[in-house]
């Protein structure tokens, strides 16, 4: 399948016009239909961008990632399911994922050139390196018992700054399923690290 061409452009929508079923769409896209993917892009593109311009705030970074984005749904449009949440929800999914994968990446990069500057840590720094370490790992084996969609709620929520509204949005479920699933997982998170609130 050929990668389509991206462009700037986008129509202007007409109010008169329902939106297109975009779950349609992604299974011609899938197909490798270029119009198809012309209609996915137009709808999508804006708020494809507005979720990654939220994490990474730079508008040149943003524009990047968002074309990124919007490969990776031409080239994966076979594995939306429909089932699995609404095709926008999909979507913006992905964007979100990238754009703080680009930001880790970029924390990463910037700790590494940190470390490579800093002396030698002295015993203390170690000890408490290993804590920490440890404290991760446990953090990332209670994460690990949770179902995967408390595990998303919890994530979405807690590690990306996401309102329970937004959340549910991102998820294409309903608010109350959402709290639901993060006070069930916190819970469960609790109790798998014995503490005590």
């Amino acid at each position: 399948m050929s990668r389509p061409e991206i462009r700037q452009w986008q129509p202007e929508p007409d109010p008169e016009t329902p939106p297109p079923d975009l779950a349609a769409l992604l299974s011609q896209v899938a197909r490798g239909d270029h119009r198809a993917f012309e209609l996915v892009y137009a709808e999508l593109s804006g708020p494809v961008y507005g979720v990654v311009r939220q994490v990474l705030r730079d508008p040149a970074q943003s524009e990047e990632v968002a074309q990124e984005v919007l490969l990776e749904i031409w080239r994966t449009a076979s594995r939306f399911d429909p089932d699995r949440g609404s095709a926008s929800a999909w979507a913006l999914t992905i964007a979100h994922r990238r754009a703080v994968d680009r930001v880790r990446s970029e924390n990463a990069c910037t700790r590494r050139e940190q470390k490579a500057a800093e002396p030698e840590p002295a015993e203390d720094d170690v000890v408490e390196t290993v804590a920490t370490t440890l404290e991760y790992q446990r953090v990332r084996r209670c994460m690990d018992g949770l179902t995967g969609l408390q595990r998303e709620s919890i994530k979405l929520a807690y590690y990306s700054g996401y309102s329970y509204p937004q959340v549910a949005q991102l998820l294409g479920v309903a608010l109350g399923t959402v709290k639901t699933r993060i006070r069930d997982g916190l819970i469960r998170m609790r109790d798998c690290m014995e503490v005590t609130w």
